[in-house]
């Protein structure tokens, strides 16, 4: 393994069966997973389930990993994505006559209720968008990724993804201004 991506070395320590590299290692990407995974599921149980999935495939992968065809990092949260679409393929295949009901993952009261509001729509109007213009707008917004890395990771072109970018981002106006795209 080469020295170009900083998680390869930790990544090598990993497949050699350092339990010590394993724990850095969920310490390193367990925030962001859990962050992407959370905004695009938009459940914090499903989300702890494709990080753990992930980190089990880190963990089966690790000593067959190939050193300079991807980051490990574009590689962890492609996995991520790919289990998150999954999740959102079968929940669509499961037919229920109400939906389920969730806890509420708002703000404490003490927030403001305008507040609350404000996120939940924004909530409910990157819900409501295509599945790729849902990718497309938690890769850039949430997870600070570039043009770049973020079209790497959906496996589209850079003018692609801008194109998904500049739909969602209509869509999210038109829905927070009362209106349907």
């Amino acid at each position: 393994m080469t020295n170009n991506d900083p998680d390869e070395a930790l990544l090598e320590r990993v497949a050699s069966g350092d339990k010590g590299a394993v724990r850095e290692m969920v310490a390193r990407k367990l925030p962001r997973l859990l962050g992407l995974a959370s905004r695009v599921l938009g459940d914090r149980a499903e989300a702890e389930d494709v990080a753990q999935d992930v980190f089990l495939r880190i963990w089966r992968q690790a000593g067959k990993w190939r050193s300079g065809e991807a980051l490990f990092d574009t590689w962890i949260h492609r996995v991520a994505l790919n289990l998150c679409m999954d999740r959102l393929r079968k929940r669509r295949e499961i037919y229920v006559a109400q939906p389920p009901e969730r806890a509420d993952p708002g703000a404490r009261p003490d927030s403001g209720i305008a507040m609350r509001e404000e996120r939940d729509a924004i909530k409910a109007a990157i819900d409501a968008l295509p599945d790729r213009q849902k990718e497309a707008i938690v890769l850039q917004y949430y997870q600070d990724l570039g043009n770049i890395e973020a079209a790497t990771l959906m496996g589209i072109s850079v003018e692609a993804l801008e194109s998904l970018l500049a739909r969602a981002r209509r869509n999210l106006r038109a829905s927070l201004a009362g209106d349907r795209p």
